[in-house]
């Protein structure tokens, strides 16, 4: 029923807290602690995915992701879960609880395969082992894609995933083609990571001049001019 809560709430437009504020008007003590916002700020799916969490010299903080419920109302807000099929994935978690946490778990170390390939150094080893469990994954994703036609009357066709609402981790299947696709484009090399402080997040910088330094200005880089001030002081 929860999962069903969120979905509703997306159509709506509304956060998880303002959802509740809307259907109760205070908060539920009983619901769930809302994880941070989520931010779409990497210029492609896949790199949006890494930025579910802030990757901290400590290890990973922030989750945005801390079960399959965030895991597919972030797949439909980041465009690679149809309105249409979020419900049926929705019922299905709900009738596996066991396949929806495992399938919330691979999205986790997916996660992790995502940021050693398309942020990892070249020559690293790690990055190499990341590239082979990337390529598993991704050929298993391919195999799931179809062409169909566009419409009835159509005289032209479209990519389509195949029995999409079936599998839970069907959430998983756009972000692997969509970084196959960025790591074989000419924008590969304009691939970076925020320079903020345990930031960590990725994005292709499509700056004019190519010195994008900041995830997003009015964080990470407002937080370096505010220590760049008290330094000078």
């Amino acid at each position: 029923m929860w999962l069903l809560v969120q979905l509703y709430a997306i159509g709506l437009h509304l956060s998880r807290a303002e959802y509740w504020c809307y259907i109760h008007g205070m908060p539920s003590l009983a619901s769930p602690p809302a994880p941070p916002a989520l931010a779409f700020v990497g210029g492609d799916p896949s790199l949006d995915f890494v930025n579910t969490v802030d990757w901290t010299t400590a290890g990973p903080a922030q989750e945005r992701l801390p079960d399959y419920p965030a895991l597919l109302e972030w797949g439909v807000r980041a465009g690679v879960v149809s309105r249409e099929a979020a419900p049926r994935l929705a019922r299905r978690a709900e009738r596996r609880p066991r396949a929806a946490r495992a399938a919330h778990a691979r999205a986790l170390r997916l996660r992790e395969v995502l940021r050693a390939v398309l942020g990892g150094a070249d020559g690293d080893p790690a990055k190499a082992e990341a590239l082979g469990e990337f390529n598993r994954a991704l050929r298993d994703a391919l195999g799931r894609l179809e062409v169909v036609p566009a419409g009835p009357r159509a005289h032209r066709f479209q990519w389509e995933w195949k029995d999409q609402e079936a599998h839970l981790d069907a959430v998983l299947w756009p972000v692997l083609r969509a970084a196959g696709e960025l790591l074989t484009s000419e924008e590969a090399e304009r691939i970076r990571t925020c320079g903020g402080p345990d930031c960590g997040w990725m994005y292709v910088d499509r700056s004019r001049n190519g010195l994008r330094r900041w995830c997003q200005m009015r964080t990470c880089g407002t937080r370096e001019k505010s220590r760049r001030r008290r330094i000078a002081g």
